[in-house]
């Protein structure tokens, strides 16, 4: 897997050298240290993955993915940061990133992150997962609003399976799927599929499979 990184920070940028520099199945290809350096060197590498910092000098890492986006096509990001404010969060999850790291995470947990992202699986650092949690929605009321297949649906969002792969488990249609996801974002006041994901991590909920109800649709 190729990754990328930007960030302007040294020591941060050897530190990732040096954690995947340990591992067969990672390739440092480039870094950048601004936005501007990103644009003109991280797409002709071609990376499956771009690590970007969310703070950087005069800079905000979100603009810096969804300038970068349209030249990567097909390529997933992941917010590397120190912050892990509502704000922030919330304005990744609307930008479509793939991940969320802290840079306090154990080398472990950020090839975890490498190697779930790269295979088109969100991952979000349990620390912004309970920041998303804590805003007020009134959370168990509106759970209990989900009938058992928007259940099964928000457990199979929670493992970051496509809408393709949702339907081919629950033996419905990629209609049913999308009619469901409506439905589990409207009770739970979310904004999108990721948020869904995040929800239901933080909650438990994808600790079960997703599976068949046997419930019509």
């Amino acid at each position: 897997m190729k990754v990328a990184v930007v960030d302007d920070h040294p020591l941060v940028r050897e530190g990732i050298r040096s954690v995947l520099e340990m591992e067969d199945d990672f390739e440092l290809v480039g870094w950048a240290g601004s936005g501007r350096d990103a644009q003109q060197l991280i797409p002709p590498l071609h990376p499956d993955v771009v690590m970007v910092d969310l703070r950087l000098p005069g800079e905000y890492g979100v603009e810096i993915i969804k300038n970068l986006r349209p030249h990567l096509p097909g390529c997933r990001f992941i917010v590397l940061t120190t912050y892990s404010g509502a704000e922030d969060i919330s304005q990744a999850l609307e930008a479509g990133v793939d991940g969320y790291i802290l840079k306090e995470a154990l080398p472990e947990e950020m090839l975890l992150a490498l190697r779930l992202v790269g295979r088109g699986r969100p991952y979000f650092d349990p620390a912004v997962m309970q920041s998303v949690v804590r805003q007020p929605r009134g959370d168990n009321a509106q759970l209990s609003e989900l009938t058992g297949r928007e259940l099964d649906v928000l457990r199979a969002l929670a493992r970051g399976l496509s809408n393709k792969e949702i339907a081919a488990l629950l033996y419905i249609t990629e209609h049913t799927v999308k009619k469901h996801i409506s439905g589990i974002l409207g009770k739970l006041q979310l904004k999108d599929r990721v948020q869904a994901a995040l929800y239901a991590a933080a909650h438990g909920i994808a600790n079960n499979d997703a599976h068949g109800s046997g419930v019509p649709d």
